[in-house]
This record gives structure tokens, sequence and C-alpha cells, in this order.
């Protein structure tokens, strides 16, 4: 027999009322780590991820996986400056975050002066910075961008830029100077300022639920490129 939305025929919250609820109490940046840990597990388990973190990637491999960074970076910061007096994703825009410069840095010491016409993106980093260029007529869309690339970068990308110096003698001066955040003081409390501004976001359920789909898919397209990195440069390691 018919029942009222949201109720089970006995009375009850049914399964999806209950994972309503449950998303209602939880944080916005907790919903969004929460759903895409598995996609940060396999990340971290991936064969170009481990040799790099291991020292075994060859310093080749780490100057390719920067220059296709400096093509998606260079995509992503086009769309922030362009969306920075929006109610939604100029809330995330950050000038201290951009990375272009730093990257544009490491090229050189990576690949010489030359380094513009030695340097071109791969067909996953095309699809990708596509895909982030789409975002400009997409807020929201951009916030799942913006949080996978540059929460990754004051996390995760931490580890990496250890690796890399250890590796390759690199330093902030050129080679990791896109994972120096020096300029924003305390990576802890930077982080915790930004999750608190995913938290106060203006979205109902179906933009959360778009963003989270969203930055599901910035994690397959993020691995994309490492995996077609890896089919040369993770198999030199092996």
């Amino acid at each position: 027999m018919p029942t009222e939305a949201g109720r089970s025929p006995t009375g009850g919250p049914d399964d999806s009322s209950r994972r309503a609820a449950g998303e209602a109490d939880t944080p916005f940046s907790e919903q969004l780590k929460q759903a895409t840990w598995s996609a940060h597990e396999d990340a971290e388990q991936h064969g170009f991820s481990r040799a790099l973190l291991e020292g075994t990637l060859p310093r080749a491999g780490y100057a390719a996986m920067v220059a296709q960074h400096y093509f998606a970076y260079a995509a992503l910061e086009e769309v922030g400056r362009s969306l920075t007096a929006d109610p939604v994703a100029g809330r995330v825009v950050h000038p201290g975050l951009f990375r272009v410069p730093a990257l544009e840095r490491d090229l050189a010491a990576l690949y010489g002066a030359d380094w513009r016409e030695r340097i071109a993106p791969t067909a996953p980093t095309r699809a990708y910075a596509a895909r982030i260029g789409r975002t400009a007529r997409d807020p929201a869309g951009y916030v799942a961008h913006h949080y996978t690339r540059y929460l990754g970068d004051l996390s995760g990308g931490q580890f990496i830029r250890k690796a890399a110096a250890h590796t390759y003698g690199l330093d902030e001066r050129g080679g990791t100077a896109f994972y120096d955040f020096s300029a924003l003081g305390s990576l802890p409390r930077f982080k915790a300022r930004y999750r608190a501004q995913l938290d106060a976001l203006q979205l109902d359920a179906a933009a959360r639920e778009h963003v989270v789909d969203e930055t599901r898919r910035a994690y397959r397209l993020n691995a994309a490129v490492l995996a077609d990195l890896g089919q040369t440069f993770a198999t030199e390691a092996a």
C-alpha cells in the first residue's frame, strides 16, 4: 500500500531517510573525505606512486609527473581566477595556493631553460584539464577539483616532497617548489580553515551530492594520468 515518503510501512524511517539524516549531521568536508577514502587508498597503492615514495622511480618519471601537473594546474588556476567572485567557488579560491609559478621553477630545474619546448600533455592529462576547464560553468564542480588537488598537495604531497628531495637531491629552489606552502604558515591550521570553509558552503543536498560525485571523478582522472606515466616509468623502476 502507499506509504508516506521517507517512512517504512511500519512507521520507522527507511534506509534512504536514515542515510540522509546521517549525512545532514556530518560536516561536508568529512562527507568528501569518506566518499573518496577508497580512491585515496588506491592512489597510495598505485605502482607509480609506490615507486616515487620508495625512491625507485627514475628522475625522468618524477619530471614527467611535474610536467603533467603543470597542464592540470594551469587549467585549475585559470578557472579559479574566473570564479573568485562566485559565492560558492570563490569561498575556496586562495592565491597562496596557486602552483603554476612554482611548477615553472621546478620544470626549469628538471628540464632546463627550454622546458616549454620539451613537455606536452598526455592524452589522460588533456582529458583531465578539459574536465577542469568545463567547471568554469559549474562552480560547485570546481570546488571538487580544487579540494582534490590542493588538499592532496597539503597532505600526502608533503611526503612526496620529502621523497623527491631525498631521491633526486632537489629542494624548494627548484624541483620541489610545487610542494612548498610555507607562505601559508601552519599547514594543519590552514587545512582546518579550508575544511571549515567547505562546511560553510551554501549548498543544498543535490549540489553536495554533485560535488561528491565530481570529487570521485577528479580522483579517477588523476589516477588515469598516473597509470599512463606508470606504463613507462614504474616499469623501469621494477
